[in-house]
C-alpha cells in the first residue's frame, strides 16, 4: 500500500470546486450501504479520512445533499460531484472522496462497511469487513492498524 503524496490538490468534474489534502488519511473505507450504491451509482462509494485541519476547500462554494441529518454530503452546485462529507459530533476528520483527487494510484480501501447489503459481485480487497459501520471502539485500532502499514 502506498502513501498519498502530499499536497494533494482535487476537485469535482467540472473544476468549479477544487480542495487541497495536506495531512495523511486516518484510514481508508469502501461503504456498500444503500444510501451510497444510490449517491455513487455504484455498487460502492469510496472514502479517506482526513484529519480536519488537512482538508481545505480552495475554490468555490460545495452544497449539501444527501438524505441523513447527521452526514452532511457535500456537492458541486453545477456538475454535482459528491466531493466530501462531514460527521456531526465528528469533528475531527472529513472524509473525502479520493477518486476527486488528481493522483488515485495510492488508494485501496482498508476498511468496508454494509457487507450486509454488498452487491454479490462488488470485491473491494478491503482487509476488514463489517456487516454495517464498525462498533465505535473498533476504529480507534483499525486507525493505527492503517497508520502502521509501510
Amino acid at each position: 500500500m502506498s502513501k498519498l503524496k502530499l499536497p494533494a490538490n482535487g476537485s469535482c468534474r467540472c473544476g468549479q470546486i477544487k480542495f487541497k489534502v495536506d495531512a495523511q488519511p486516518l484510514v481508508t473505507m469502501a461503504c456498500h450501504c444503500k444510501g451510497c450504491q444510490r449517491m455513487s451509482s455504484s455498487a460502492y462509494s469510496l472514502s479517506a479520512a482526513i484529519p480536519s485541519e488537512g482538508f481545505s476547500v480552495t475554490e468555490g462554494e460545495p452544497v449539501l445533499g444527501g438524505l441523513r441529518a447527521d452526514l452532511k454530503h457535500y456537492f458541486c452546485p453545477s456538475c454535482m460531484s459528491w466531493l466530501f462529507t462531514r460527521m456531526d459530533g465528528m469533528d475531527s476528520f472529513v472524509n473525502i472522496r479520493p477518486t476527486m483527487l488528481e493522483e488515485v494510484g495510492w488508494f485501496s480501501p482498508f476498511v468496508e462497511t454494509y457487507t450486509s447489503t454488498k452487491l454479490p459481485f462488488a470485491e473491494t480487497g478491503a482487509q476488514h469487513s463489517y456487516p454495517e459501520f464498525p462498533p465505535m471502539e473498533a476504529f480507534e485500532p483499525l486507525v493505527k492498524e492503517y497508520q502502521a502499514l509501510p
